[in-house]
């Protein structure tokens, strides 16, 4: 079953919007997600900007060790009225504190939560001890309760989207999945639950990377698709996020930050309220991706450009304007 846990990270998009109209609702429902956390951040907090880290993981509950599939540093900047989404590539070359250098997913399988904080922290100088962890299944049942969202499927990926179907329509319990179809044509379209994992689940095409972009496309569209969606809708999408988060996240902070999400996507267009990023710089010249050492294959990354995260999360610098990227020539990789 864990080959299956290819992780989604799109049920934030809602939690950070919920409708105040139903905050008894969704308190009702929250207490049964959130979980008492120790873990207290070593880095100054900067006023206005709260970072989460949102995790998708390859394991199941009752696991008590395994790897964290996908990493997304949530920053809702309410300085700059934005929101951020900051992937982390999972084959980064970290130091991991008590451990010797790795891939940064294998920090949360040695010690969960508190040393991917503690390692985040060190290696990027990002404050971080608010998490969410995310079942992959909710993927499916929030896109089935939004009748679906759009995408635009490239030809290339076509074969790699229906290579996945099968397996995902197998596991979609949702009762509403019909008979399996698989994606005929490229084009913008309309994806159902299985459909949309499957395109999330994309590798072998091209890199970890772009499947991190494919699931921050995923979370673009659900975010698109719910600013639109009927209030009835509210607490059927409320009981497809609940059974599969994990937070430490209180209820009123949940709450809290729905406020300011709210706002911050009121008060403009989804496409200039919404900013995406990605770390390591994968531009041929700022990370290296190989074989190296005993940690199998690993992005190597200019230690240099932490610069370019750091600036993109608490300056509200886009990476491609960064005067590093555009002018340096001290490159420095983490060997």
């Amino acid at each position: 079953m864990s080959k299956y846990k290819k992780v989604v990270l799109c049920i934030i998009s809602i939690l950070i919007i919920i409708p105040l109209s139903i905050y008894g609702y969704v308190q009702y429902k929250l207490k049964d997600v959130t979980v008492a956390s120790t873990y207290k951040s070593k880095i100054k907090e900067v006023d206005g900007i709260t970072n989460i880290l949102l995790l998708g993981t390859d394991g199941r509950k009752n696991e008590t060790a395994f790897r964290t599939d996908s990493m997304i540093i949530l920053t809702i900047d309410n300085k700059n009225k934005n929101i951020k989404l900051t992937s982390l590539a999972r084959d980064t070359y970290v130091s991991i504190p008590g451990r010797d250098k790795g891939k940064l997913n294998t920090a949360y399988f040695w010690g969960k939560e508190d040393l991917l904080f503690e390692t985040i922290e060190n290696e990027f100088g990002i404050g971080l001890d608010k998490y969410v962890i995310v079942d992959f299944t909710s993927l499916m049942d929030i896109i089935y309760a939004l009748d679906g969202i759009q995408l635009n499927i490239k030809e290339s990926e076509i074969k790699e989207v229906n290579k996945f179907i099968p397996e995902c329509y197998k596991f979609c319990k949702n009762p509403n999945k019909g008979e399996m179809e698989l994606i005929k044509e490229p084009g913008k379209q309309t994806l159902n639950g299985y459909q949309a994992l499957s395109y999330s689940r994309i590798r072998k095409s091209d890199s970890a990377i772009f499947r991190d972009g494919r699931q921050r496309k995923v979370i673009n569209a659900i975010m698109k698709k719910y600013q639109n969606v009927s209030f009835t809708k509210y607490p059927e999408l409320i009981d497809a996020i609940t059974p599969y988060v994990t937070t430490n996240l209180t209820s009123n902070e949940i709450t809290s930050l729905a406020y300011t999400g709210h706002n911050i996507l009121s008060g403009k267009s989804l496409k200039n309220a919404l900013k995406e990023g990605e770390f390591p710089i994968t531009d041929e010249i700022h990370s290296k991706g190989g074989v190296y050492g005993n940690s199998g294959w690993v992005w190597l990354y200019d230690t240099n450009s932490i610069c370019v995260l750091r600036d993109f999360i608490y300056n509200d610098i886009d990476m491609e304007d960064n005067e590093y990227l555009l002018n340096n020539n001290n490159i420095s990789l983490n060997y």
